[in-house]
């Protein structure tokens, strides 16, 4: 079992239940996935894009990204149905808490000037988008071996219901918020 699933099973979950007063140890707000994304414009110019992005978030992810294709042709940005224009990467289970391990105690720590993650990037229903302008930040990715630099957005799905339930399950799972 991962050490972030063992924290939030022994810490996190009480907490959580005394403060919001559940019944139920099924009502706790829990992490259900994390979805890594990659949006890839370039791609229509640029096929070999394709190729340099699945490299980096595989092993970033330690999983093989799928494609994500444009449902819609759009003729300003010359987009036709079905082109290739992203790539992501859907994590569940332990790789999933594994993976949120490393990015709040080993990711976030080398950005530069870090003073916190973004407090408003909720949506409503107690999920978290975190943006990244670049994919160097992650450890795994060597700086000489990148043909460019590419932002990725990293959504946590939750099964909270509310922005403040998320906030506060996030915040006691260690993701490092900004100063309010």
């Amino acid at each position: 079992m991962s050490r972030l699933k063992e924290r939030y099973q022994k810490e996190v979950a009480p907490i959580l239940m005394a403060e919001y007063g559940y019944k139920n140890v099924m009502q706790v707000p829990r992490l259900e996935r994390v979805v890594i994304n990659i949006g890839l414009g370039e791609a229509i110019q640029n096929p070999r894009a394709l190729e340099a992005a699945e490299s980096d978030l595989a092993a970033i992810t330690g999983q093989h990204p799928v494609i994500t294709r444009a449902k819609r042709s759009i003729s300003g940005f010359k987009v036709r149905a079905g082109m290739p224009v992203g790539m992501m990467v859907t994590l569940r289970g332990n790789r999933m808490y594994d993976f949120f391990d490393k990015l709040v105690n080993a990711t976030l720590p080398r950005i530069r000037d870090f003073q916190g993650t973004p407090r408003n990037s909720f949506d409503g229903r107690g999920n978290y988008t975190l943006g990244m302008k670049e994919q160097v930040v992650f450890p795994e990715i060597e700086y000489d071996k990148i043909d460019r630099i590419r932002g990725l957005e990293i959504s946590f799905i939750t099964t909270a219901s509310t922005d403040e339930e998320g906030r506060r399950f996030l915040e006691l799972m260690g993701m490092p918020f900004q100063r309010s």
